[in-house]
């Protein structure tokens, strides 16, 4: 099946626009069961009432496993953003108030993978961490009490697609039933990575609409930094993370 050229390219997936349909096509270093994991979690998102492109199939194109899906015509909140920064709290306020609706929602963790069994995995499986450190960020992760609630686990403008007169929410694959306060600090981390001022702003907005406190947010932070030890993503600096872990659980 010839799909043209990518639109788009991931560390885990090239996507394409085909027969207005987009197709997710996974690298094939991937276990075999991972369309399927990605699709059932976009399902249960969808199954909620949120704004999330539908799953139209899971299936194999030449060989490799891929998930087909609802083309949402549009462009992300991040492109809009990186046009026109003068409108950087207007993009933001619009993709908070977004997340909170998605944090409204009690999450069934029979249904979608509970956030803490897949924050304990990615810390142990980090070579960076000694198992001192793991320890440390285990025991701080069994620390937190919290409500399940839906968590996106990516959440950021460049995963918003604003279409005619709505905002679609994208890339499911990393979400979770867990503390909102984690999906917020993990929304931080991303954002910080690109600009203090633009990471900032939006924990502000975050906790001026929902209540709740910065201080509460970064008590996620060494759990989450370490566990995005674990994605080896080519951006992202691990000398960064390792110095938010070590600053916040020193040994």
């Amino acid at each position: 099946m010839d799909l043209g050229n990518p639109i788009a390219k991931g560390n885990t997936a090239k996507i394409y626009h085909c027969d207005n349909k987009i197709v997710k096509v996974f690298n094939d270093f991937l276990p075999d069961t991972e369309s399927i994991y990605e699709a059932k979690k976009q399902k249960y998102a969808y199954s909620c009432g949120l704004p999330v492109p539908e799953i139209l199939g899971v299936t194999k194109i030449n060989g490799e496993q891929a998930i087909i899906m609802e083309y949402v015509e549009g462009e992300t909140l991040g492109e809009l953003w990186f046009e026109d920064k003068e409108r950087t709290e207007y993009y933001l306020t619009i993709s908070v108030e977004i997340q909170m609706k998605i944090h409204s929602i009690n999450a069934n963790p029979e249904k979608i993978e509970p956030m803490y069994n897949k924050l304990y995995r990615q810390i142990e499986s980090v070579n960076n961490l000694d198992s001192k450190q793991k320890t440390v960020l285990l025991n701080k992760l069994d620390s937190f009490t919290y409500e399940n609630r839906l968590c996106h686990g990516d959440f950021h403008l460049f995963n918003l697609i604003k279409a005619d007169n709505h905002v679609v929410v994208i890339d499911w694959v990393d979400s979770s039933a867990g503390d909102i306060r984690a999906d917020v600090y993990r929304t931080y981390l991303l954002y910080f990575q690109v600009s203090s001022s633009l990471a900032d702003m939006y924990l502000r907005l975050y906790c001026e609409k929902s209540g709740i406190l910065r201080s509460e947010v970064f008590q996620w932070a060494p759990v989450i930094a370490g566990a995005r030890l674990a994605e080896s993503v080519s951006t992202e600096n691990s000398e960064r993370l390792m110095r938010i872990i070590n600053h916040y659980c020193p040994l």
